[in-house]
């Protein structure tokens, strides 16, 4: 009886592969898909301070008011508007369009561009708005 296994090559995995736009594109979407579980929760937090009265929703404020506070909104911002592009992108992809190679690499090299550029304008439109 032979080893069968021994005898099979072997199934492709990440050191193989040459990492394409496609492809980072593909694992930032997943990435930026898990860190808005944890981004529900600062948004849980604050809808809850706000929900329990004025001294919790000033401490709340307060918080996110911080430096590091106004980072981790940014951030939340950009995850949020990053996952939504990729999500277009799939949206056309599930219609059947936008398969070309030179046309999905293109968009996945201009994702995190317009995502960074939406999520500059949501903020520089929301400081204006506070002044």
């Amino acid at each position: 009886m032979t080893n069968v296994s021994k005898s099979r090559p072997l199934s492709p995995h990440l050191q193989v592969y040459k990492l394409i736009p496609t492809m980072l594109m593909s694992i930032v979407h997943r990435i930026t898909g898990g860190a808005l579980y944890v981004g529900t929760v600062l948004v849980a937090f604050w809808l809850i301070a706000a929900a329990s009265g004025p001294a919790y929703y000033d401490w709340a404020s307060w918080l996110f008011g911080t430096i590091l506070g106004r980072l981790v909104l940014f951030a939340y911002t950009w995850v949020l508007v990053h996952h939504m592009v990729g999500g277009i992108r799939h949206m056309f992809w599930d219609v059947g369009r936008g398969y070309e190679k030179n046309f999905a690499t293109m968009i996945a090299r201009l994702s995190p561009v317009v995502s960074a550029a939406i999520t500059v304008a949501i903020w520089v439109v929301a400081l204006i708005a506070r002044i």
